[in-house]
């Protein structure tokens, strides 16, 4: 690694006051390394973070953290931040179970002001913050760093609109590079890049303000009429004038990599009273250049070689979003009322090939889930069969829309959930940890988890038939399945399939990745003289309730087996079944936990939590008294 002698000589962000502007770029250079090098072993959030290595510095020069809050919104580039703010040492283990979080973790550092992860949620945030403060009359700045992705989002514009009327002092860093994961969509992105690129505003801002200042004002008519010449002008020439008419003062657009430039408005932002927007322009992925041509492949990346960027991994089994966006071309091929709706994840979902075959039938709203749903529950309603690809993760933000808009109407939907289960170095943040407990609830809703990726592609073809909406949810990376046949197979509504015969007294019912675990337990037991039966649930609404109520008869042991919480989970749905049978049968429920689930690669949080086959089957054996 190369020698970092500025970073590692840091104590805490104060000491970047001390610096020069030339060992400011210095340090720059150093960071871009560590980030480099800890990334490439590590995996992370690359490009991000590296397109505001000098944002941070200028932040964090001109405001005094942890006394000033500096909320980065998603807190998947805050990279930077960590390694000025005491974190250099426990970096080196980024996102490795025990080492440092991909993002901000209040109990990590005081620097941290909240648990981030999701996007748009900064400026909310922040004028709580700037409520508070002020409520109790304190003194101290609030800074939200917002990127432009993130203002695709509603939660954005719902508190921009209150940071207008309540008239808070508070600092909003617009972080402008084009880019959320994918380029960003829609007319907020248009307008930024008008502001951005088009050289007419910047020259002719002071020049017009002037101008119009100067014009005397005789009598009241002419009064009204240089007003209203003031407004017409203002408005066609100076196009700040969206965030100025909420009542926030724009200021840019400033050079995101230029220190002096930002840390001028940054001071002078500070004496302003009122909200202030500071538009910053930066370019996602700068100064590694693999990043900076793929910034959307390179924005959250696994382990790869820092000298060349190609990525380590890949080329065996096909992943689930592989199949997933393979299954959606085959599909529009068959069906032409199919649609594909994302929010800024084509790439991530898979659906980049079906977006360049099928352009006027896929729709990425960007960083807004609530719109995508409501979007699909309007396009059912005009016949066609909307598809919507969404992490797990992120659908838990359209809850109230599943309800009312899709669920209450039984309309046709497909959501198609990606990163379901235990997600691994992302944590808490990202685990898509209880999507069959919310999903579970909702009446109308078909529930589904494939064991494997040929089953994926069997359950997407079987829910185009369904009438009602269907959610499938489905784990990130390979599953058990070498290859993917494209022809499907008959699935039917409702029914588990056995796919370890046993004889014994114990069924291990397993949902979804946890088929694989539960194969590999019963391997083990059948060493230790127990036989156990494996089912692949398939359905966890409606349940094989037939298949369920027989096994309880006939065996003395049941284990329900899920990548889900056991609250409002797959078991807890056996567990009810069941209560009312006359069996003695035991039921065992195994699942994660009633906490929130820390980073680490996935096969080590399951050896933690007791959900890996060596755990599972000690389970068994202990249920069963010990014996074998």
């Amino acid at each position: 690694m190369k020698s970092t002698p500025l970073l590692d000589s840091l104590s805490g962000p104060s000491d970047l006051k001390a610096l020069d502007y030339r060992e400011l770029e210095i340090l720059a250079e150093e960071i871009r390394s560590v980030i480099v090098e800890t990334t490439a072993r590590c995996g992370g959030h690359l490009a991000p973070s590296l397109g505001v290595v000098e944002l941070t510095l200028a932040l964090h020069r001109v405001f005094d953290s942890p006394r000033d809050r500096i909320i980065w919104d998603v807190g998947h580039q805050s990279y930077a931040h960590k390694l000025v703010t005491g974190r250099r040492e426990s970096f080196r283990n980024l996102r490795c179970r025990g080492g440092c979080s991909g993002f901000t973790r209040r109990d990590e550092s005081p620097h941290d002001v909240v648990d981030a992860g999701h996007a748009s949620t900064a400026i909310s945030y922040a004028l709580g913050l700037a409520v508070a403060r002020d409520l109790n009359g304190e003194d101290y700045e609030v800074v939200a760093v917002i990127g432009d992705g993130a203002l695709t989002g509603g939660l954005a514009y719902e508190a921009l609109n209150q940071a207008g009327a309540l008239k808070k002092h508070l600092i909003i860093v617009l972080n402008d590079n084009g880019m959320s994961i994918s380029r960003n969509v829609g007319a907020m992105s248009t307008y930024l890049t008008q502001l951005r690129l088009n050289p007419r505003y910047v020259r002719v801002k002071g020049g017009i303000k002037e101008l119009i200042e100067s014009v005397p004002v005789v009598g009241a008519p002419t009064d009204r009429l240089i007003h209203s010449l003031k407004e017409r002008v203002k408005n066609f020439l100076i196009p700040e004038f969206i965030f100025e008419e909420l009542g926030i003062k724009y200021v840019g657009v400033v050079d995101g990599h230029d220190i002096r430039a930002m840390e001028k408005d940054l001071a002078l932002a500070r004496g302003v009273e009122g909200p202030v927007l500071i538009h910053v322009v930066t370019r996602k992925g700068r100064g590694y250049p693999p990043a900076e041509r793929e910034p959307d492949l390179y924005h959250g990346v696994g382990p790869f070689e820092a000298e060349t960027g190609r990525i380590k991994g890949g080329g065996g089994k096909p992943t689930f979003t592989e199949v997933f966006g393979k299954v959606m071309c085959d599909m529009a091929r068959a069906e032409p009322r199919l649609v594909a709706i994302t929010a800024a994840m084509k790439l991530g979902t898979g659906l980049d090939d079906f977006a360049a075959l099928y352009p006027s039938r896929f729709f990425d709203v960007g960083i807004a889930e609530q719109h995508a749903v409501t979007l699909a529950a309007g396009l059912a309603l005009g016949g066609y069969r909307p598809v919507v690809s969404i992490y797990s993760t992120f659908l838990q933000r359209a809850f109230d829309q599943l309800v009312q808009e899709v669920c209450l109407q039984n309309l046709p939907v497909i959501f198609t959930l990606d990163r379901s289960g235990l997600v691994g170095e992302d944590g808490p943040t990202h685990h898509g940890a209880f999507d069959l407990s919310y999903l579970r609830l909702l009446p109308n809703m078909t529930v589904m988890a494939p064991g494997d990726q040929e089953e994926l592609r069997d359950m997407m073809w079987a829910a185009l038939e369904m009438e009602g909406p269907v959610a499938i949810r489905y784990p990130r990376g390979s599953g058990r399945s070498e290859r993917v046949d494209p022809r499907p197979r008959p699935l039917q509504l409702g029914r588990a399939q056995v796919v370890r015969e046993g004889e014994g007294e114990v069924s291990i019912i397993a949902v979804g990745r946890m088929v694989g675990i539960a194969l590999e337990a019963a391997e083990i037991l059948s060493r230790g003289g127990v036989e156990a039966e494996v089912v692949n649930a398939r359905f966890v609404k409606p349940l094989d309730e037939e298949m369920l109520r027989e096994r309880a008869r006939k065996r003395r042991l049941l284990v329900t087996l899920e990548e889900n919480v056991l609250t409002g989970g797959f078991g807890e749905a056996v567990a009810a079944l069941l209560k009312e049978e006359k069996t003695d049968c035991l039921l065992v429920r195994m699942g994660l936990p009633d906490r929130f689930v820390e980073h680490g690669k996935v096969e080590e949080l399951f050896s933690a939590l007791g959900l890996d086959a060596t755990s599972v089957a000690g389970e068994v054996m202990c249920a069963l008294g010990g014996r074998g």
